[in-house]
């Protein structure tokens, strides 16, 4: 027998067994459970072998092969390269790639995350002016930058990232830009110097549910990240964030985490299955059908979200020119 959850007149239904009855057996937790909580997950995935839905295609092609010889004669970071994105063959394919700056070597440690942690090098100065020339030569309508954290520097980086976004307009006026940036330690100068950059769209990821914080983003804040998103929407800009699922939420917390982007007038969510990068990352809790993802569009959308990208392989950047171009 599968399960199922209701909340607020949202159905899913999933078409794998639920691995047991919950530890704790509190009514209501177990009533709206959506997988065992992360401290009983044991060394394993609760999933157990991946669905069929979650195959996908190696990277190649003659598109991939360009792609790539102008990230690394550029010298040049991606996040698809970095963090292990299963998207990677398909969008490199197309032409698209996520770049990222300020190094490929993070001072935070996320459980779920497969860039590098560790004590990053000195700021590049010179890497805006060349990821500008590579959006110039790629002919890019639609770019996304992202980074590291890079909490070692007093404005976590907002000045690189400002002179970035500036070198892109430079180089390629009609490309749009979307930023995914992180939460400079919540300080609001580092936050205005991107916010004058004028990018198009402003991201931040929430990445999971309040009560996970701890487990998924110890030196991370939910408040503190909601705070980016509400301070960017009050400047007038775009914004988008992204949450993964299969990391032990609850159905009622999703909901509670989309309620709360309404009330902030967030304009885009992502939501995509969480897959851990290797044995040492969380283990992930279960495979969320693709039937779950479309209900889960729907209920954020009829909520007011004016977009709700969702699906198994959704992640931030997927198609993201179409999520910005239907705003």
């Amino acid at each position: 027998m599968g399960w199922s959850a209701k909340v607020s007149g949202l159905v899913v239904e999933d078409v794998h067994p639920h691995p047991g009855p919950l530890p704790g057996g509190e009514g209501e937790r177990q009533k709206n459970a959506m997988a065992v909580p992360l401290e009983q997950s044991g060394g394993g995935d609760r999933g157990g072998r991946k669905p069929a839905w979650l195959k996908m295609k190696m990277p190649g092609g003659e598109e991939y092969a360009k792609l790539l010889g102008l990230v690394q004669g550029h010298r040049l970071h991606t996040v698809c390269q970095s963090a292990k994105c299963p998207n990677l063959g398909e969008c490199w394919r197309a032409g698209t790639a996520t770049l990222m700056i300020l190094g490929n070597v993070c001072t935070r440690a996320c459980r779920f995350c497969n860039v590098a942690t560790g004590r990053p090098g000195a700021i590049d100065r010179d890497e805006p002016r060349r990821v500008g020339d590579a959006v110039r030569i790629m002919n890019l309508k639609h770019v996304v930058v992202t980074s590291v954290n890079r909490d070692e520097l007093p404005d976590g980086g907002a000045g690189a990232w400002a002179e970035t976004i500036r070198q892109i307009r430079r180089q390629s006026p009609a490309t749009r830009i979307e930023v995914l940036i992180p939460d400079f330690c919540g300080d609001v100068e580092a936050l205005r110097t991107v916010l004058e950059a004028r990018p198009d769209v402003l991201g931040h990821n929430l990445e999971t549910v309040p009560r996970l914080y701890r487990t998924v983003r110890p030196q991370a804040r939910f408040e503190r990240s909601l705070e980016v998103l509400r301070r960017a929407k009050e400047r007038g800009f775009v914004t988008k964030t992204g949450l993964m699922l299969g990391v032990g939420e609850e159905a009622a917390e999703v909901e509670a985490v989309m309620d709360q982007l309404v009330g902030i007038s967030c304009d885009i969510l992502t939501l995509g299955q969480y897959l851990r990068p290797t044995p040492k990352h969380l283990a992930v809790q279960r495979w969320v059908h693709p039937d779950e993802f479309a209900a889960w569009k729907k209920r954020g959308e009829e909520k007011g979200l004016k977009h709700v990208e969702a699906g198994p392989m959704v992640r931030s950047s997927y198609h993201a020119e179409r999520q910005a171009g239907r705003l």
